[in-house]
Protein backbone atom coordinates (compact mmCIF):
# COMPACT_ATOMS: atom_id res chain seq x y z
CA UNK A 1 0.00 0.00 0.00
CA UNK A 2 2.76 2.28 0.86
CA UNK A 3 4.56 1.95 -2.46
CA UNK A 4 1.24 2.49 -4.21
CA UNK A 5 0.85 6.04 -2.35
CA UNK A 6 4.41 7.20 -3.36
CA UNK A 7 3.90 6.06 -7.35
CA UNK A 8 0.75 8.12 -6.97
CA UNK A 9 2.40 10.86 -5.62
CA UNK A 10 4.95 10.76 -8.15
CA UNK A 11 2.84 10.39 -11.29
CA UNK A 12 0.66 13.51 -9.26
CA UNK A 13 3.92 15.58 -9.07
CA UNK A 14 5.09 14.36 -12.54
CA UNK A 15 1.94 15.35 -14.27
CA UNK A 16 1.57 18.39 -12.38
CA UNK A 17 5.04 19.71 -13.91
CA UNK A 18 4.44 18.31 -17.32
CA UNK A 19 1.79 21.31 -18.33
CA UNK A 20 2.37 24.71 -18.54
CA UNK A 21 -0.34 26.65 -16.48
CA UNK A 22 -2.32 29.36 -18.62
CA UNK A 23 -1.39 33.19 -18.27
CA UNK A 24 -3.81 35.01 -16.10
CA UNK A 25 -3.31 38.71 -18.14
CA UNK A 26 -1.88 39.10 -21.77
CA UNK A 27 1.69 40.69 -21.85
CA UNK A 28 2.25 43.80 -23.76
CA UNK A 29 3.90 42.32 -26.62
CA UNK A 30 3.37 42.06 -30.53
CA UNK A 31 1.91 39.46 -32.48
CA UNK A 32 3.63 37.50 -35.48
CA UNK A 33 0.79 38.63 -37.89
CA UNK A 34 2.67 42.09 -36.79
CA UNK A 35 5.72 40.34 -39.14
CA UNK A 36 4.22 37.52 -40.99
CA UNK A 37 3.44 38.64 -44.35
CA UNK A 38 4.50 42.27 -44.32
CA UNK A 39 6.64 44.46 -46.80
CA UNK A 40 9.88 45.95 -45.48
CA UNK A 41 10.71 49.61 -46.48
CA UNK A 42 14.29 51.04 -46.15
CA UNK A 43 15.32 54.30 -44.75
CA UNK A 44 13.86 56.64 -47.56
CA UNK A 45 10.28 54.10 -47.90
CA UNK A 46 10.82 52.52 -50.66
CA UNK A 47 9.57 48.89 -50.77
CA UNK A 48 12.93 45.61 -50.19
CA UNK A 49 11.09 43.20 -50.00
CA UNK A 50 8.16 41.14 -48.26
CA UNK A 51 8.63 38.68 -44.58
CA UNK A 52 8.05 35.55 -45.68
CA UNK A 53 9.11 33.35 -42.57
CA UNK A 54 9.73 34.38 -38.84
CA UNK A 55 12.20 32.17 -37.72
CA UNK A 56 12.54 31.13 -33.67
CA UNK A 57 15.21 29.80 -31.50
CA UNK A 58 15.56 27.32 -29.30
CA UNK A 59 15.50 29.30 -26.05
CA UNK A 60 11.75 30.27 -27.75
CA UNK A 61 12.87 34.13 -28.80
CA UNK A 62 12.52 35.59 -32.43
CA UNK A 63 15.93 35.25 -34.14
CA UNK A 64 15.48 36.35 -37.73
CA UNK A 65 13.32 37.00 -40.81
CA UNK A 66 13.46 35.58 -44.12
CA UNK A 67 12.74 38.16 -46.46
CA UNK A 68 11.63 37.59 -49.90
CA UNK A 69 13.57 40.57 -52.56
CA UNK A 70 13.16 41.18 -55.84
CA UNK A 71 11.19 39.44 -58.44
CA UNK A 72 8.15 40.21 -60.33
CA UNK A 73 5.38 38.22 -58.13
CA UNK A 74 6.97 35.34 -56.95
CA UNK A 75 9.31 34.59 -59.85
CA UNK A 76 13.01 36.06 -59.80
CA UNK A 77 12.44 36.55 -56.15
CA UNK A 78 15.41 35.65 -53.42
CA UNK A 79 15.02 34.59 -49.85
CA UNK A 80 17.38 36.02 -47.77
CA UNK A 81 17.87 35.99 -43.92
CA UNK A 82 18.12 39.25 -41.55
CA UNK A 83 18.75 39.45 -37.70
CA UNK A 84 15.28 39.67 -35.99
CA UNK A 85 16.72 43.12 -33.95
CA UNK A 86 17.62 44.89 -37.70
CA UNK A 87 13.73 44.75 -38.52
CA UNK A 88 11.57 47.94 -36.63
CA UNK A 89 8.52 48.81 -36.40
CA UNK A 90 7.34 52.16 -37.06
CA UNK A 91 4.49 54.29 -37.03
CA UNK A 92 3.47 57.06 -39.78
CA UNK A 93 0.45 58.46 -40.44
CA UNK A 94 -1.24 56.57 -37.86
CA UNK A 95 0.05 53.22 -39.99
CA UNK A 96 2.19 50.70 -39.01
CA UNK A 97 5.01 49.53 -40.92
CA UNK A 98 8.18 47.82 -40.92
CA UNK A 99 11.99 49.30 -41.91
CA UNK A 100 15.27 48.28 -42.08
CA UNK A 101 18.33 50.28 -42.88
CA UNK A 102 19.53 48.72 -45.91
CA UNK A 103 18.12 48.50 -49.75
CA UNK A 104 16.78 46.18 -52.21
CA UNK A 105 20.35 46.17 -53.32
CA UNK A 106 22.38 45.12 -50.32
CA UNK A 107 19.57 42.39 -50.00
CA UNK A 108 19.89 40.96 -53.48
CA UNK A 109 23.32 40.24 -52.65
CA UNK A 110 23.04 38.53 -49.84
CA UNK A 111 23.35 34.84 -50.06
CA UNK A 112 20.25 32.91 -50.75
CA UNK A 113 18.35 30.22 -48.97
CA UNK A 114 15.70 27.99 -49.82
CA UNK A 115 13.09 25.60 -47.60
CA UNK A 116 13.79 22.31 -46.74
CA UNK A 117 10.24 20.58 -46.37
CA UNK A 118 11.67 17.23 -45.32
CA UNK A 119 13.88 19.24 -42.94
CA UNK A 120 11.63 22.68 -42.59
CA UNK A 121 14.61 24.32 -42.50
CA UNK A 122 16.15 26.78 -44.46
CA UNK A 123 19.12 26.17 -46.03
CA UNK A 124 21.47 27.90 -48.49
CA UNK A 125 20.75 28.33 -52.27
CA UNK A 126 22.45 25.47 -54.23
CA UNK A 127 23.88 27.48 -57.25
Amino acid sequence: MRKTLVIAAAAALIGSAAFGKPMTSVPEAVTVTDYYKQNVYDPSDQKIGEIKDVLIGSDGKVVAFIIEVGGFIGAGAKDVAVPFSDVKGTKKNDKWYLTMNADKDELKNAPGLTYDRNATRWVPEKK
